[in-house]
């Protein structure tokens, strides 16, 4: 483990009340205690954030790279009729 630092913080009157709860119920031992589990999920909730982020930009990177067509709505609108035109038609065709 690596040696402790001391810093000096000024927090809320909430903030600090809370913090003499959780000592006093005997959820932790000491302000110490509290702070460090409080910057423990502070680490915990960046480092998930930083992983969200990546995921995010790794998405965008391989959408921008996609190198299939752009489609327009009306192009789009085409295609889907002329799918349907065609499943309408093997379906016709089946029935008969």
């Amino acid at each position: 483990m690596e040696p402790a630092e001391k810093l000096f913080v000024t927090v809320t009157p909430a903030m600090a009340r809370m913090i003499r709860e959780k000592v006093e119920d005997g959820s932790f031992g000491s302000a110490s205690e509290v702070i460090r589990a409080a910057l423990r999920a502070f680490q915990r909730e960046e480092e998930e954030h930083a992983e969200r982020m990546a995921s995010i930009r790794a998405r965008v990177k391989a959408s921008i790279e996609d190198m299939r067509p752009n489609l327009s709505g009306e192009e789009v609108r085409d295609r889907l009729k002329g799918f349907f035109a065609q499943y309408s038609s093997r379906a016709d065709d089946s029935a008969a």
